[in-house]
C-alpha cells in the first residue's frame, strides 16, 4: 500500500470515528426525559450515589426538570430535539472530508474551533443557568476529546497534502 493510500485510509478512519461520535452523541439529546429516568435508576442501584452523591442528586434535579418539562411545557424539548439533529446536519459535512481530506480541510477546521468554543460556552453558560461547576467541566471534557481526532485527521491532511501537490479544482471549459 502506498504512502498516500496509507494516509488516505487513516484519514477516512479517523473520520468515521468521529461521526459514529457525534451522531451518537446527537442521537441520544432525541430521548433525554427516559435516559435521564434510567441513568438516575442506574445510579440508585449501584454504590455511585453512595461514593458520588452530589452526582446523583444533580442527575434527580435534571429528571425532575425534564419531567416537568415534558408534563406542562413539552415545547421546550424541541430545543433538545434541534440539537440532536444539528449534531446529524454536522455529522453529514464530514463527507466532504472524507471523499476528498485535502480539499476540504476546512470542515476538520471548523469542527475543531467548534470544539475548542465549547470551552468558553461552557465556563458562560454554565454558570447562568446554575450547572455546577464540576458538570461544565464534564461538557467542556466533550471538546477537549472531540478535538483530538480532529487534530490527528488535520495532521494526516497535511502529510497528504506534502505528498503531491494539491492539483486544485479541475478547470471549466467555456461552451
Amino acid at each position: 500500500m502506498s504512502d498516500r493510500a496509507a494516509l488516505l485510509k487513516g484519514i477516512r478512519a479517523w473520520l468515521v470515528f468521529f461521526v459514529v461520535c457525534l451522531v451518537l452523541s446527537g442521537a441520544t439529546a432525541f430521548p433525554l426525559v427516559h435516559e435521564l429516568r434510567w441513568t438516575e435508576d442506574l445510579l440508585r442501584s449501584l454504590p455511585v450515589s453512595e461514593h458520588l452523591p452530589a452526582l446523583t442528586d444533580w442527575i434527580e434535579r435534571v429528571r425532575r426538570g425534564l419531567d416537568t418539562a415534558d408534563a406542562d411545557y413539552p415545547f421546550v424539548l424541541y430545543g433538545t430535539d434541534w440539537l440532536a439533529f444539528a449534531h446529524l446536519v454536522i455529522a453529514v459535512a464530514f463527507y466532504g472530508p472524507y471523499r476528498d481530506p485535502v480539499r476540504n480541510i476546512w470542515v476538520v477546521e471548523f469542527a475543531m474551533i467548534a470544539c475548542v468554543g465549547i470551552l468558553p460556552l461552557a465556563l458562560i453558560c454554565g454558570p447562568i443557568r446554575g450547572i455546577p461547576f464540576w458538570w461544565s467541566v464534564i461538557d467542556m471534557s466533550f471538546g477537549v476529546i472531540g478535538v483530538i481526532p480532529l487534530y490527528v485527521v488535520r495532521k494526516k491532511i497535511k502529510r497528504l497534502e506534502a505528498l503531491a501537490p494539491y492539483p486544485g479544482p479541475a478547470p471549466v471549459l467555456a461552451t
